[in-house]
This record gives structure tokens, C-alpha cells and sequence, in this order.
């Protein structure tokens, strides 16, 4: 069984630069880090991992390699986005802070069951803000009712749309 996340691993473009983003930033403590200097296939290598822990005990981690070719860019919400959840007095924090210190911060945007911000990493991800509101317990419920019609209808549409 499954029991939860451990770690979601990016690649980074400095791995001092993302510290001073996920702990100085966003609060979540440097838990460790780590030089790889050996693939476990036995092959030469100069990484460093780092992790930054969050509140439930996972993590998120980061590679920094600096002399293996990878395409930063800034990625798109719909492409690649990390959610961490908050409460509302967090996110009202946060998004006051993301402005004062002149991080591209958008929001507070309504989603019904959430309400979120979004800030950009300095790798280009997008970051998310998120606190549950009243109804998103109750929303979960309904969600989770509907979810498998939904996509089932969602295959058939876009399999008709890409054949018409």
C-alpha cells in the first residue's frame, strides 16, 4: 500500500539560489544535502540533491548538475505546477510578501474548493499556494462521485474532436 509522499525531485539551476527561495521564501526548512559523486550504475558523476521538509514530513527536492545539459524555462501552470498547502491567513501572508519583496505574484484566485497564489521559482516552476476553504471538504465528496463519468466523458469527446 501506498502510504504517501515521500519526495518530488526538480532539477535546479543553483542550488544556493533555490535555498534562498524554498527556506529563506517560502519558510520550508533545508532538511539535508548531498553530493552524488557515483550513478549507481558506477558512472561519474557531480550532483547535489538537496531537500527542503514540509509540514507533513515530505519533501521537496531538488538536483543541481551543473555539467549535463537541461532546458529551464518557465513552465506554464497547465504544464508543470507544485501546489503546497496553507491556511488562509498563510496565504494572505504570503501573497503580501511575494509582493513586497518583487517575486512575479499572482492571485488570490477563487476555485471554489481552494483558494490559491502563485508564485515563479527561480528554475521557472510555478509555485501554488493553497488553502482549503468551507465547502472543500464537502466538494471532495462530490468530486470523488462524479470523477470517473467525468473522464470517461472527456476521452469520448476529445476522441471524437480529434477525429472530426
Amino acid at each position: 500500500m501506498i502510504k504517501g509522499l515521500h519526495h518530488n525531485a526538480y532539477r535546479c539551476r543553483d542550488s544556493e539560489e533555490t535555498r534562498c527561495f524554498y527556506e529563506d521564501f517560502l519558510g520550508l526548512p533545508l532538511a539535508d544535502a548531498f553530493e552524488i559523486s557515483e550513478s549507481k550504475t558506477g558512472r561519474t558523476t557531480s550532483v547535489l540533491h538537496s531537500f527542503y521538509r514540509l509540514g507533513d514530513g515530505s519533501y521537496l527536492a531538488f538536483f543541481e548538475v551543473p555539467d549535463t545539459p537541461f532546458e529551464f524555462k518557465d513552465q506554464h501552470d497547465y504544464d508543470l505546477h507544485i501546489a503546497l498547502e496553507v491556511d488562509r491567513k498563510t496565504l494572505e501572508a504570503m501573497f503580501g510578501k511575494g509582493k513586497a519583496a518583487g517575486i512575479d505574484t499572482r492571485g488570490i484566485a477563487d476555485h471554489g474548493f481552494v483558494d490559491s497564489i502563485y508564485f515563479r521559482d527561480p528554475n521557472g516552476y510555478v509555485i501554488e499556494l493553497a488553502a482549503r476553504t468551507e465547502t472543500s471538504a464537502q466538494y471532495a465528496v462530490e468530486a470523488g462521485k462524479r470523477a470517473h463519468d467525468r473522464l470517461a466523458t472527456w476521452q469520448q469527446t476529445k476522441s471524437t474532436t480529434a477525429s472530426g
